[in-house]
Protein backbone atom coordinates (compact mmCIF):
# COMPACT_ATOMS: atom_id res chain seq x y z
CA UNK A 1 0.00 0.00 0.00
CA UNK A 2 2.53 2.61 1.14
CA UNK A 3 5.08 1.29 -1.35
CA UNK A 4 2.63 1.85 -4.21
CA UNK A 5 1.89 5.36 -2.96
CA UNK A 6 5.60 6.20 -2.89
CA UNK A 7 6.06 5.00 -6.48
CA UNK A 8 3.23 7.20 -7.79
CA UNK A 9 4.76 10.65 -8.53
CA UNK A 10 1.44 12.36 -7.72
CA UNK A 11 1.26 10.97 -4.19
CA UNK A 12 4.92 10.36 -3.35
CA UNK A 13 5.44 13.58 -1.39
CA UNK A 14 3.98 13.09 2.05
CA UNK A 15 2.48 9.67 1.32
CA UNK A 16 4.30 7.99 4.17
CA UNK A 17 3.19 10.71 6.56
CA UNK A 18 -0.43 10.50 5.45
CA UNK A 19 -0.53 6.71 5.62
CA UNK A 20 1.32 6.73 8.94
CA UNK A 21 -1.18 9.20 10.37
CA UNK A 22 -4.10 7.12 9.09
CA UNK A 23 -2.70 3.94 10.63
CA UNK A 24 -1.49 5.60 13.83
CA UNK A 25 2.14 4.69 13.07
CA UNK A 26 5.08 7.02 13.42
CA UNK A 27 5.98 8.15 9.88
CA UNK A 28 9.68 7.39 10.42
CA UNK A 29 8.82 3.85 11.51
CA UNK A 30 6.60 3.37 8.47
CA UNK A 31 9.28 4.86 6.20
CA UNK A 32 11.82 2.33 7.57
CA UNK A 33 9.36 -0.54 7.02
CA UNK A 34 8.68 0.61 3.46
CA UNK A 35 12.39 0.94 2.69
CA UNK A 36 13.07 -2.54 4.10
CA UNK A 37 10.18 -3.95 2.05
CA UNK A 38 11.67 -2.33 -1.06
CA UNK A 39 15.06 -3.94 -0.28
CA UNK A 40 13.42 -7.33 0.35
CA UNK A 41 11.56 -7.11 -2.97
CA UNK A 42 14.74 -6.12 -4.84
CA UNK A 43 13.56 -2.59 -5.70
CA UNK A 44 16.29 -0.96 -3.61
CA UNK A 45 19.88 -1.97 -2.85
CA UNK A 46 20.69 -3.11 0.65
CA UNK A 47 20.68 -6.05 3.03
CA UNK A 48 17.46 -8.07 2.91
CA UNK A 49 15.72 -9.23 6.07
CA UNK A 50 16.74 -12.83 5.35
CA UNK A 51 20.38 -11.80 4.85
CA UNK A 52 20.34 -9.73 8.06
CA UNK A 53 18.94 -12.71 9.97
CA UNK A 54 21.62 -15.01 8.55
CA UNK A 55 24.37 -12.51 9.37
CA UNK A 56 23.13 -12.29 12.97
CA UNK A 57 23.09 -16.10 13.24
CA UNK A 58 26.64 -16.31 11.88
CA UNK A 59 27.85 -13.60 14.26
CA UNK A 60 26.38 -15.54 17.21
CA UNK A 61 28.05 -18.71 15.97
CA UNK A 62 31.42 -16.97 15.60
CA UNK A 63 31.12 -15.58 19.14
CA UNK A 64 30.33 -19.04 20.50
CA UNK A 65 33.22 -20.62 18.58
CA UNK A 66 35.66 -17.99 19.82
CA UNK A 67 34.53 -18.63 23.38
CA UNK A 68 34.96 -22.39 22.90
CA UNK A 69 38.44 -21.87 21.42
CA UNK A 70 39.44 -19.75 24.41
CA UNK A 71 38.24 -22.47 26.78
CA UNK A 72 40.21 -25.08 24.82
CA UNK A 73 43.34 -22.90 24.83
CA UNK A 74 43.08 -22.45 28.60
CA UNK A 75 42.50 -26.18 29.16
CA UNK A 76 45.40 -27.05 26.87
CA UNK A 77 47.74 -24.72 28.77
CA UNK A 78 46.55 -26.18 32.09
CA UNK A 79 47.16 -29.77 30.99
CA UNK A 80 50.52 -28.90 29.40
CA UNK A 81 51.64 -27.36 32.69
CA UNK A 82 50.38 -30.39 34.62
CA UNK A 83 52.29 -32.70 32.26
CA UNK A 84 55.50 -30.72 32.77
CA UNK A 85 55.05 -30.90 36.56
CA UNK A 86 54.53 -34.67 36.32
CA UNK A 87 57.69 -35.14 34.23
CA UNK A 88 59.79 -33.06 36.62
CA UNK A 89 58.86 -35.22 39.62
Amino acid sequence: MAIDLRRDPDTKAGAVKRVGDQLGINPDTLRNWVQQAEVDEGHRPGVTSAEAKRIAELEREVKELRRANEILRTASAFFAAAELDRKLK
